[in-house]
């Protein structure tokens, strides 16, 4: 799989010319490159099938899951959530705690704070969400910075139908390019899309439980 775009929102403190960022973006990158379909190939070529219909178009969770596998390789760990305490003042209501990280990275000393990475395989709704999530991990100083990863339109339309895609987040961006959470801080959003296409190769499983998370 490739990137096609890397679009920095927030650099705050100038974050992405620090050392910590290097790391981040090499591993993510790294990581991008590790999907292919099918297994065992070189790259990532998709079946052209559209998945409005039910049935149809491929699923999105093994992608992710070759991403995942990639960074926990690299010393990520996955499924990650926000502490509850370690001095962060946090109300959180019974049963309202955000949901965990996909990918998430302590730097040695705490210094910078951790990283966290957030790959899509829901609906907008859930694209909003992650970067809910990763706002708020940097607004109350658990997280120092946070990357989305969303499918290009070419790629999302050969997915579960209606997943969250670089173009409907696009209206958005002004508001995020305003966040000043803490004098250093990242937030940004990576596009991703297939290399090929081909009716040869088998279309990507989709999972059982409805289409948000197929």
């Amino acid at each position: 799989m490739k990137i096609t775009e890397w679009r920095t929102l927030v650099d705050q403190g100038r974050y992405s010319s620090s050392s910590a960022f290097q790391r981040v973006e090499q591993d993510i990158r790294a990581a991008v490159t590790d999907v292919v379909w099918p297994p065992g190939s070189d790259r990532f070529t998709i079946h052209p099938e559209s998945g409005k219909k039910r049935g149809e178009g491929n699923g999105v969770v093994p992608i992710k899951k070759s991403f995942a596998d990639s960074l926990e390789q690299r010393g990520w760990e996955l499924e990650r959530r926000a502490p509850k305490t370690e001095g962060i003042e946090q109300k959180v209501v019974k049963g309202s705690r955000p949901g965990a990280f996909d990918g998430h990275l302590s730097f040695p000393g705490n210094d910078p704070l951790p990283f966290a990475v957030e790959w899509e395989t829901g609906n907008i709704s859930s694209s909003h969400r992650a970067i809910n999530r990763i706002g708020l991990g940097m607004k109350v100083g658990y997280l120092s910075g946070g990357v989305l990863v969303v499918p290009s339109a070419e790629l999302a339309r050969y997915l579960t139908d209606r997943i969250g895609n670089a173009p409907e987040l696009l209206p958005y961006h002004p508001l995020w390019e305003e966040w000043t959470f803490q004098k250093f801080g990242y937030f940004g959003i990576v596009t991703v899309e297939h290399d090929a296409e081909s009716f040869d190769v088998a279309r990507i499983p989709k999972g059982k439980d409805g289409r948000a998370e197929s």
